[in-house]
């Protein structure tokens, strides 16, 4: 870090923060937890939504920070730069835990299992065994978070490409000097270089207080409000007329026999946005390559003789394992020269005597004071507490016949070690490889505890945890570290966040049970059947016919690939975002044509907003309408679940019959 970079954080803080030494305090307050709790909710019900719908939840940190900005002006003293990032970070902790818990894979996965061909039964949890489990995994990633902060952030100081690009958007809403950074500019988010600055030898404000920043004006509420509404009533809509989200725009015989149809979501046009144009892209061409080429192959071939949407004897479930090969591909090769480095850097700093201290030829880069800091002996007694209570609750919630207590502690061994992994992947790719991670744990239970399903599944389900929460919640830390925030604070907000998730996912969960069948029309849970699927091959090794000749050859391909791609994206090369993204690839592969087509409409229209717009603010104006696409299907989601509860259908399936197909109302 240089020498000009830490002046410049020191000097910001003196001048802006009323009492260094007090200033944790201050910026954790009550509005900005209530605000960012209220947001992290919505996100929480929205990524269930959708992640048991397609597999796909986001961190949505930079449309939380935009919705607290918009929040915050409605109230009487705004809140400042540092409470905002509260705000998101807090928002974040609430709104991941449904993946971080495993409630859109593991859980229904879990569900799935047959007692005849697994060996044991499936495992449906309570309400009580969900709070249980998500407590289990709710806490030790967010524990590892401190220790490897500096790490990666002051002495590495890793681009994290997401919590720079909130971190500018932040500067920019409170018309701050930009941080100090030449990263690259986030699909759908203008650079704060371009914005109109004036340039100055001390880029700090010196009269503006703490709790009175200088904003702007609150015009994003309009697109928010008229996007979230027309989201809200075209999901509303598609409930009482299920057919407007299973529209044969390819002819019904397409339809009806080869899953081929369009769901006109603005939620998934939102996505699209958000995901940008080069990772949609990815997405519909593996959804081509496998719904479109593989899918009628395995059909035709007899390879896969069931009904095309079947996941076990169709070809939906005989491209899943192409998929699988696909992402372990991708992973294994984007963590290797990550993994290399660790090493390298590790007995560098072995050499030099010390693993803790930096190595020769670095300083110390802390800008923070001790106060402000994660004390190093409530991370050892947090990860040490919680690891205890985990190994307990599971074999609370599991039994005997799960996974034994000393396996699981194995489990969050390997899922700290893992999440190490996650966090350099995410700092350097902005992609943190859950997925791959996991997969990797169920290879070292398959001789940990072999033949046992369970027990795979759920020490994948571990590792990922800790990854997930390590590696996004480390997003946050680069926001507060460019724009001032105090660790602390953040890390209260990420606690509380993570509590309050679990009961709000947990009753999310069990009430979307007690609806609809998970896995089902409405909520086919592909992921679920991406675990179940990878720990039935570790127990027997059986495929598919002929789908490990698929495999291997897509393996080897997207293994070549994703080599250039990191190799490009480590040169800065213009190109390197057009190489396909193996991750995105496969993903078109477990999601249904329907759903992709909708990103792609969405990254489209980001990218041509991002061309012509940008310089204008139309980029900004472009997250907000996303934001509000999205939000708006999560939460009339809830309205829907009700209504189905108490009874209220649909009005008409007209459509459906004449297409063959089902909208997805289970009618």
């Amino acid at each position: 870090m240089s020498s000009g970079f830490r002046h410049w954080i020191r000097e910001y803080k003196s001048k802006w923060l009323p009492s260094y030494s007090e200033s944790a305090l201050v910026e954790f307050s009550f509005p900005a937890i209530l605000i960012g709790l209220l947001i992290g909710c919505l996100l929480c019900f929205t990524n269930l939504y959708f992640g048991l719908q397609t597999g796909f939840i986001s961190m949505m940190s930079l449309q939380s920070a935009l919705i607290g900005f918009l929040v915050s002006q409605m109230l009487p003293t705004p809140l400042t730069p540092q409470e905002l990032i509260l705000v998101q970070t807090t928002a974040t902790a609430t709104g991941t835990m449904p993946l971080a818990a495993g409630f859109v894979g593991i859980i229904p996965a879990l569900g799935l299992i047959d007692k005849e061909r697994d060996g044991s039964p499936p495992v449906h949890l309570t309400w009580i065994a969900g709070i249980g489990w998500s407590c289990a995994v709710a806490f030790f990633g967010v524990f590892l978070s401190p220790p490897i902060r500096k790490q990666v952030i002051i002495e590495e100081e890793l681009a994290f490409p997401s919590g720079t690009a909130t971190a500018q958007l932040i500067s920019v809403l409170h018309k701050l000097p930009p941080p100090d950074t030449s990263l690259r500019r986030r699909n759908g988010y203008q650079s704060v270089e371009d914005q109109d600055f004036e340039e100055d030898d001390h880029p700090v404000r010196e009269t503006t207080p703490l709790r009175d920043p200088e904003v702007t004006p609150t015009a994003g509420w309009h697109e928010l409000l008229w996007s979230f509404v027309a989201s809200s009533l075209l999901t509303l809509a598609a409930y009482f007329f299920p057919v407007i989200f299973a529209i044969p725009i390819f002819g019904n015989y397409l339809a009806r026999e080869w899953a081929w149809s369009f769901t006109p979501s603005l939620s998934y046009v939102g996505q699209g946005i958000i995901m940008g144009f080069p990772t949609t892209l990815s997405m519909n061409v593996g959804m081509f390559v496998g719904w479109g080429l593989l899918s009628p192959i395995a059909k035709i071939s007899g390879w896969a003789p069931g009904p095309v949407g079947d996941m076990t004897s169709g070809s939906r479930g005989w491209i899943l394992w192409v998929s699988l090969a696909i992402m372990c591909a991708d992973s294994l090769v984007s963590l290797l020269p990550v993994a290399w480095e660790f090493v390298v850097d590790a007995a560098r700093r072995i050499k030099h005597g010390s693993l803790s201290s930096p190595v020769e030829g670095k300083e110390d880069g802390e800008i923070e004071s001790a106060d402000r800091l994660v004390p190093r002996r409530w991370v050892i007694i947090g990860w040490c507490a919680s690891v205890l209570a985990g190994i307990v609750l599971v074999w609370i919630v599991f039994g005997h016949e799960g996974i034994r207590p000393a396996a699981t502690f194995a489990g969050y061994v390997i899922g700290g070690l893992l999440s190490v992994l996650a966090v350099r992947a995410l700092g350097e790719t902005d992609i943190n490889p859950v997925s791959g991670l996991g997969k990797i744990s169920q290879l070292f239970f398959a001789w940990i505890q072999p033949g046992n399903i369970v027990a795979n599944i759920i020490a994948g389900g571990v590792a990922e945890a800790g990854a997930q929460q390590a590696g996004d919640l480390m997003q946050d830390l680069k926001t507060g570290h460019l724009c001032g925030a105090s660790p602390r604070a953040q890390f209260y907000g990420q606690l509380i966040g993570s509590v309050v998730s679990i009961f709000v996912t947990t009753t999310a969960y069990s009430l979307y049970t007690r609806v609809y069948p998970i896995p089902g029309p409405s909520f086919p849970a592909p992921t679920a059947y991406v675990w179940l699927s990878f720990a039935r091959l570790l127990r027997d090794g059986q495929l598919p016919e002929n789908s490990y000749v698929f495999m291997v050859v897509f393996a080897i391909i997207f293994a070549l690939v994703s080599a250039v791609k990191f190799y490009a994206a480590k040169k800065q090369l213009w190109w390197a975002k057009w190489i396909p993204s193996g991750v995105a690839f496969a993903i078109g592969f477990l999601n249904t044509p329907s759903f992709s087509i909708a990103r792609l409409i969405g990254g489209i229209l980001e990218h041509i907003f991002h061309k012509r717009y940008a310089r204008s603010g139309g980029d900004i104006r472009l997250i907000v309408i996303a934001s509000g696409f999205v939000l708006g299907e999560g939460v009339t989601s809830v309205v829907s679940l009700i209504l189905k509860t108490c009874g209220v259908g649909v009005f008409s399936c007209w459509g459906c019959g004449q297409s063959g197909i089902c909208g997805g109302c289970s009618a």
